[in-house]
């Protein structure tokens, strides 16, 4: 059986109702449902999409309906180690995605499940708020499964994220007041009767696919794990997908080692990264968000900042900040290096380019194509 619950107050809820958020508390929910371990060797011979690790994927009656192929992104070599150390970093190029983002990842899962509730007659639109990723993903999966969608923006989003969004055929709303103001008026929108919310922070669904992400990386590296995952995190949909995925594969018996979550944040808005050294296990007072290069990690009060810490904190990983000069610098470095990354998704490699190398492996994503924003200026 698969069912909402709180991780703070256990609250459950079916998976069929359009409550978004634990009545209790109002925070996220969880998800919990029954998975099984995959069998590498038989990978081989399945479908080349993220739901070809369908064992541990929520059940989706309309997967196949929804999927655009979405999934197994290269992972490329950007350094090796010329010292004698064994340590290198390589690049999982998820702005390959067919919308150029990662958060295909996460979308089809919520338009999947938004797809199930439409034809049993519990939904008749789609709402969901977003920095741009996410809006875009969310409503091309909508359009593949014939869903009506209506997105909300910050005001001064990227004028090609929202081109992106409307030739998809969703409404786009644009808010003024910055990423919380936005995220305020689409949960105001989802209260609408017959309203899914596809949030790709309060649903658990687009966590469940994020964490492919991981599948991905222990499938291409034959049934091994990186030493280091760096992540970039905002609301941290991609490292609470990876935490996820870790502990699966440790559980299910299939790895024995767990990478350190090394999670990255821009200086200009770093909550996290400021909670985590000071040993907090919630965020502290909230600061004025500072405007940054990489908008699509800059949320001053993520929801799920506990889990996100505490996840971190479980691997014996760290946060790092970068500044606006240092993104500025990795977006053209990867750039001569032939791929052009957007300026949020050069954070990560900005981060291990200032940091000392660890030990062994090192994966940064790539995670939205430079053809969205541009050259940062």
């Amino acid at each position: 059986m698969t069912a909402y619950v709180c991780p703070r107050c256990l609250v459950n809820s079916p998976t069929d109702a359009l409550t978004w958020h634990c009545p209790k508390c109002r925070g996220p929910w969880d998800l919990e449902f029954a998975s099984e371990p995959v069998s590498l060797p038989s990978l081989a011979s399945r479908r080349n999409s993220l739901w070809r690790y369908e064992e541990v994927l929520p059940p989706m009656p309309y997967a196949a309906e929804v999927s655009l192929g979405e999934g197994r992104t290269p992972l490329v070599p950007l350094t090796v180690s010329d010292t004698g150390a064994p340590s290198s970093v390589s690049a999982k190029l998820d702005f390959l995605m067919p919308t150029l983002s990662f958060k295909d990842r996460g979308a089809v899962m919520l338009a999947a499940h938004a797809l199930r509730l439409a034809r049993a007659g519990g939904v008749d639109r789609v709402v969901a708020d977003s920095s741009g990723n996410a809006g875009t993903a969310v409503a091309a999966y909508g359009a593949r499964a014939g869903l009506d969608c209506l997105v909300f923006v910050p005001e001064g989003t990227s004028p090609k994220k929202l081109e992106q969004i409307r030739a998809h055929g969703a409404r786009v709303v644009e808010v003024p007041g910055g990423r919380e103001a936005t995220a305020r008026a689409a949960r105001e929108a989802a209260g609408r009767p017959g309203t899914f919310y596809a949030s790709h922070v309060y649903n658990p669904y687009f966590l469940h696919g994020t964490k492919t992400y991981v599948y991905e990386l222990w499938e291409d590296l034959g049934g091994r794990l990186p030493d280091t995952l760096v992540v970039p995190v905002g609301n941290g949909t991609l490292l609470i997908g990876a935490a996820l995925a870790l502990d699966e594969l440790h559980r299910h018996g299939l790895v024995d080692n767990r990478p350190a979550l090394v999670a990255v944040q821009a200086e200009a808005v770093s909550p996290l990264a400021a909670a985590f050294h000071a040993g907090a296990e919630e965020l502290g007072a909230p600061t004025p968000a500072r405007p940054t290069l990489a908008e699509g990690i800059a949320i001053p009060a993520p929801p799920r900042a506990r889990q996100i810490l505490r996840a971190v904190r479980a691997t014996g990983g760290t946060f790092l900040t970068v500044t606006e000069d240092q993104i500025r610098t990795a977006q053209r470095d990867l750039a001569r290096r032939g791929l052009f990354v957007e300026s949020t998704g050069v954070a990560c490699w900005a981060a291990v380019q200032a940091a000392p190398p660890r030990p062994g492996l090192t994966v940064v994503p790539l995670c939205g194509a430079g053809a969205k924003t541009g050259m940062a200026a």
